[in-house]
């Protein structure tokens, strides 16, 4: 199952994409895709036929797939070409830091770029979805407690993540750099999530290009650790990492411009296209 929302920011309706690629209102069935719809396990849509829901008009503005976001957990450094191409050693257990919930926008948003920002880089991602109340869970049943999988580019201020002292977090979380979706693809479809192909353009050029079998800790490893360090709930979001191709890791660095578009997908969970803009004023 692909689950969207759709409509104008913070105005967003549950809708689900239908076998013919439209996408169906959910809205009369239930009245968000949030903690409490993911937490009963989709039991609500049961019985639900596509083809009865109303389509939404082609072209909707799509939101995250996901509502109101408690944890925004991101993990580094998580595969090894990456932590090379950036100069950093391969870790012995996962770096975990936090992209701030109101960072994040729909897949197909603007990114705007931080007042007086000279290095925001970009970084596709497959992210978790929690589904399940999560804690000291065991990597073998972590898997149990997710609700699906999305896209997320983890957009990424380089002076502020690196060169301004402290944690990672100050370059992550600036306003829209946590785009999400298109979809929440539930892992029934997903299939093997260790074996996706990912990718990301900038201004049609390739820049990155991985897939999610190289990961150093796969993401039953990732739910699995996390829930030994704080309780996982449903809604909440694990960005796993990226691979190889980010901007900082070229000679010399490159970094993103206002006019740049960058667009990128992952293997049977969509597509994602951002214009970049300037801090306006």
């Amino acid at each position: 199952m692909k689950l969207v929302r759709w409509g104008e920011p913070r105005r967003e309706k549950p809708g689900l994409v239908g076998p013919d690629g439209s996408i169906r209102d959910l809205s009369g069935v239930i009245p968000d895709i949030d903690a409490e719809f993911l937490a009963s396990g989709f039991a609500a849509l049961k019985g639900v036929d596509p083809s009865s829901l109303p389509t939404v008009p082609a072209g909707t503005r799509l939101g995250s797939p996901v509502a109101r976001v408690g944890h925004f957990i991101a993990v580094g450094l998580n595969y090894a070409d990456h932590a090379a191409e950036s100069g950093m050693p391969i870790p012995a257990e996962p770096i975990l830091f936090s992209k701030a919930p109101s960072c994040i926008v729909g897949p197909n948003d603007d990114v705007i770029l931080p007042k007086a920002s000279a290095k925001t880089d970009w970084e596709i991602e497959i992210a978790i979805v929690i589904g399940r109340t999560a804690s000291y869970v065991h990597a073998n049943e972590a898997l149990d407690y997710v609700a699906g999988f999305t896209i997320c580019n983890d957009v990424s201020e380089r002076e502020y993540q690196l060169e301004r002292s402290g944690q990672w977090m100050k370059g992550k979380g600036c306003p829209t750099f946590g785009p999400l979706g298109p979809w929440l693809v539930t892992p029934d479809e997903v299939g093997d999530v260790q074996k996706l192909a990912m990718w990301l353009d900038v201004n049609g050029e390739r820049m990155q290009t991985g897939n999610t079998s190289t990961m150093i800790f796969d993401c039953a490893q990732l739910v699995s650790y996390c829930s030994h360090f704080m309780t996982l709930e449903p809604g909440d979001v694990i960005t796993t990492g990226t691979p190889p191709g980010v901007g900082l890791g070229m000679k010399p660095p490159r970094y993103l411009n206002p006019g740049d578009v960058m667009t990128l997908g992952i293997e049977k969970l969509g597509e994602q296209r951002q214009a970049v803009k300037a801090f306006p004023g």
